[in-house]
């Protein structure tokens, strides 16, 4: 049987020495709480602790050794070891007792320069945020450079698996939801232009809002939770794998192999995926207008063709690889902040995903300031 763990308590002209004897580890944990506790309670204004006929002493024990020693000189008593072999003080010293940290009470009223400073402060996250996609666009940038002055070096296999999986994958899921969102919306026009006999005039909303805005617009929020998520884990995997760091050991840049052909793939299949969005749209805005407001197809591809002209579908095309990029850029760089845990995946992940979004939609909405500014 192995020794327990015990303490014996011996008065001292300064105080009290405890002198530790057993095996202090895991299998011993009922003694030695009881011994710890034998050790807390002395009666004494200085305490030394003697290691030194300990048989062994392993994490708990020198846990419950730090937690103890932290207990005695709360209550402003001194605590010393003697005895100790090395290997005893790193244990002791790794495990040092910390009491947790202990959240500050909620203010209940709102300081308005506390409301100041938190927008301050998140403006300027927003900056540094900006910053880092910037210095991320740069290397990309660079590795495509690189890229296409040694063309063989090109991934092709990737960039073919990654058309594949954004744009040959995708295709049905965002055209259903296209030709759904374009129900809707025409059936609501529909609803509102009967009122005032105009019901025929539909089609040049359905038709203006699909191919300058709606089409391209949901299928880069769609790619952003579907594609981006997908960047994210697969890079953010990687790095918890250690993968990203063995290309560079091996000599190998992972932007060129990882990054670059999964944003041309991006900025190559979102165009082609917006051009279907825009068919779904207008079929589903063609059959509702049918059913709803009693216009036949040749009445509605009549109509859509004096009320929309080839520039409304070219302001939609241009804002395509511009969110490509965007979305691409914001999902790979959170790729290579994931840390070695799940939990920073899955943040990341979420991150991806929301700031896409997010940057998809200031980016229309620039590019509709500019288009009007234009006038195109």
């Amino acid at each position: 049987m192995p020794e327990a763990a015990s303490a014996a308590l011996l008065r001292t002209s300064d105080g009290v020495q405890a002198r530790l004897s057993g095996r202090w580890t895991a299998d011993q944990a009922p003694a030695v709480e009881t011994a710890a506790a034998e050790i807390a309670a002395a009666q004494a204004g200085r305490i030394r602790i003697d290691l030194a006929g300990l048989t062994r002493l392993d994490t708990l024990g020198a846990w419950v050794l730090e937690r103890t020693r932290s207990e005695i000189e709360a209550t402003g008593r001194a605590v010393d070891y003697a005895g100790a072999l090395p290997e005893h003080r790193i244990l002791l010293r790794e495990v040092a007792y910390r009491e947790p940290d202990v959240s500050p009470a909620r203010r209940r009223r709102v300081n308005p320069i506390d409301l100041l400073d938190g927008i301050g402060a998140g403006v300027r996250r927003l900056g540094g945020e900006g910053l880092s996609w910037l210095g991320f666009l740069g290397e990309v940038v660079a590795a495509c450079l690189r890229v296409l002055s040694r063309p063989r070096s090109f991934r092709s296999a990737a960039f073919v698996n990654q058309m594949e999986q954004i744009g040959l994958r995708g295709t049905p899921i965002i055209m259903l939801i296209s030709f759904l969102v374009g129900c809707i919306v025409t059936q609501q026009g529909i609803i509102q232009l009967q009122r005032f006999g105009a019901q025929s005039f539909v089609v040049n909303m359905i038709g203006i809002l699909t191919l300058r805005e709606l089409g391209v617009l949901l299928t880069a929020i769609m790619v952003a939770g579907r594609s981006g998520s997908a960047f994210t884990a697969e890079i953010g995997s990687m790095r918890m794998r250690e993968e990203v760091d063995a290309l560079r050991v091996m000599g190998l840049d992972p932007i060129e192999i990882l990054i670059v052909p999964r944003i041309l793939a991006l900025m190559l299949a979102l165009p082609m995926l917006g051009f279907l969005a825009d068919l779904a749209a207008l079929m589903g805005g063609a059959l509702t207008s049918l059913a709803y407001g009693n216009l036949s197809l040749d009445a509605f591809l009549s109509r859509l063709q004096a009320a929309v002209s080839f520039r409304h579908a070219l302001v939609g095309m241009l804002k395509a690889p511009f969110m490509a990029l965007i979305i691409g850029i914001i999902a790979t760089s959170e790729g290579f902040r994931v840390e070695g845990s799940a939990e920073s995946l899955g943040r990341h992940v979420t991150a991806s995903v929301v700031k896409s979004i997010f940057m998809v939609i200031v980016l229309d909405g620039v590019f509709a300031i500019f288009f009007a500014a234009i006038d195109l």
